[in-house]
């Protein structure tokens, strides 16, 4: 498609092929409904009938993809960046949000950058520099490293998930412009939390704020624990669900905000009708596969649709294989079971934060203790529905 002549635009006594590619909205839509969004936005370029046809097909676009990688290798640059570089040339969709999540052990290092054959510019930049160059202007970018990733491979939601506690791994989950959602990405440190930065994130101010995916960095910190209680304070008595933990660094704000070493927190928003969203917590008490399954069982009770809805698994570096006597995998396992069709993303880290809590359209809420969101060795999988 990207050969096409431009010339079929201009064309007065063309061919019979090309009277139609200029003149004929519902063929030219058709057919750019089977390109890749980077290649689409350049055919857009071609002529009036082209744009307008583009944009209506990415208004269609509103289905979630991702792309996701892993690599036991010492090969140079991180095996997500490496694989965003090649694969975000073939997804359809226009990224409006962008997750990205890597271990923390390969992606703060030195040689996170892409190799340098195939971008010599890029390796003494900035990680998130390297990484926004890959998304349209505009995309927001939240960038988490944290010492485990959970992840489903790409290609299909109904590939397992896969918890990753040693190697390379990390995923990049894309979410287009989704009519009747919102979502906003925050990053508040001593320098930037205010009351406006709190209303511009949509904690204060935004009765339809339904999810907050809300991770902490450099947790170890002196004053770092009061300072996340004072940004959960406005949301400790509203009917939101709250979802994430403690990671290691936060890449894609700028370091000038708050110095490399500072601690803050970082995440995302999600404000609309249409979102529904589910959680629960599996604490100390559920070790045994058994236990896990039955816990995770719990998240049906929020009839939540499946279409369009994302798992995320927060969970403490002190679960996965040690923790189960050997097994691996065993809570993605069971989220599989449970939910084949869903697939799930997230993270082994420093704290978790959450509860067991359902919100949906009629804002169905467990009785849980809001005051106590943090936990240590326990995990939180939650279910987030986009509508």
């Amino acid at each position: 498609m990207e050969s096409v002549n431009i010339d079929y635009c201009n064309t007065s006594s063309g061919s019979r092929a090309g009277d139609i590619l200029s003149n004929v909205a519902e063929v030219v839509e058709r057919i750019l409904t089977f390109v890749p969004t980077k290649p689409l936005l350049r055919l857009a370029l071609v002529c009036r009938l082209w744009r307008n046809c583009a944009r209506r097909v990415l208004r269609t676009q509103q289905q979630i993809t991702w792309v996701s990688a892993t690599d036991t290798s010492t090969c140079e640059g991180h095996v997500i960046c490496r694989t965003l570089a090649e694969d975000v040339e073939n997804v359809y969709l226009l990224p409006q949000t962008v997750l990205l999540m890597a271990d923390s052990d390969t992606i703060n290092g030195d040689n996170y950058c892409y190799p340098a054959k195939k971008a010599k510019t890029m390796c003494n930049s900035d990680l998130a520099v390297d990484i926004r160059r890959l998304f349209p202007k505009g995309c927001e970018i939240l960038g988490i490293a944290t010492p485990g990733i959970v992840l489903t491979p790409s290609g299909s939601p109904y590939s397992p998930p896969e918890e990753h506690q040693e190697g390379q791994a990390g995923f990049a989950v894309m979410i287009p412009n989704i009519d009747g959602v919102t979502i906003r990405s925050f990053h508040f440190c001593k320098r930037s939390f205010n009351q406006t930065s709190l209303e511009e994130a949509g904690f204060t101010g935004d009765p339809e704020l339904r999810v907050v995916l809300l991770f902490g960095y450099k947790a170890f910190k002196p004053g770092a624990e009061r300072f996340l209680h004072q940004v959960l304070d406005p949301l400790m008595h509203s009917s939101v669900l709250i979802a994430g933990g403690h990671v290691e660094s936060v890449f894609s704000h700028s370091r000038e905000c708050c110095g490399r070493n500072s601690y803050g927190v970082a995440g995302l928003t999600l404000s609309g009708p249409r979102i529904q969203g589910a959680s629960v917590l599996l604490d100390q008490d559920v070790n045994t596969e058994k236990a896990a399954e039955v816990a995770v069982q719990r998240l049906k009770a929020a009839n939540i649709p499946e279409r369009n809805t994302l798992g995320f698994m927060f969970a403490c570096v002190g679960r996965g294989s040690s923790y189960y006597g050997g097994k691996h995998n065993v809570e993605a396992d069971a989220f599989r079971k449970v939910f084949p069709t869903i697939p799930l993303f997230g993270f082994f880290g420093n704290g978790e934060i959450g509860c067991d809590r359902i919100v949906t359209g009629n804002y169905i809420l467990t009785d849980v203790d809001t005051g106590n969101l943090q936990h240590g060795y326990t995990t939180v999988m939650a279910l987030v529905h986009l509508g």
